[in-house]
């Protein structure tokens, strides 16, 4: 797997939680560790782009999340990654 940064991950943490997924679900989704990716939660909630859920102990992402995935993806439309 090629070299990721910190912005790709945090838009796949936030795309597998949209509509609220489990950790494990997010972990998989995302090809991060349980570390890693206890790492990524504490950032993306402390940023308001992430919330957990503790009725059905999901994490879900919110209105500030929606709105970073909708601008990268018009920015990846406008600047397309030569590497893929």
């Amino acid at each position: 797997m090629k070299y990721r940064s910190r912005t790709e991950i945090t838009v796949l943490i936030l795309e597998a939680a949209n509509g609220g997924a489990t950790k494990t679900k997010i972990m998989y989704k995302s090809f991060l560790s349980y570390a890693q990716l206890k790492e990524y939660f504490t950032m993306l909630i402390e940023n308001a782009l992430l919330e957990y859920e503790d009725g059905t102990q999901k994490y879900r992402t919110t209105e500030k999340g929606l709105r970073l995935l909708k601008i990268y993806n018009q920015i990846e439309e406008l600047i397309p990654s030569t590497i893929k």
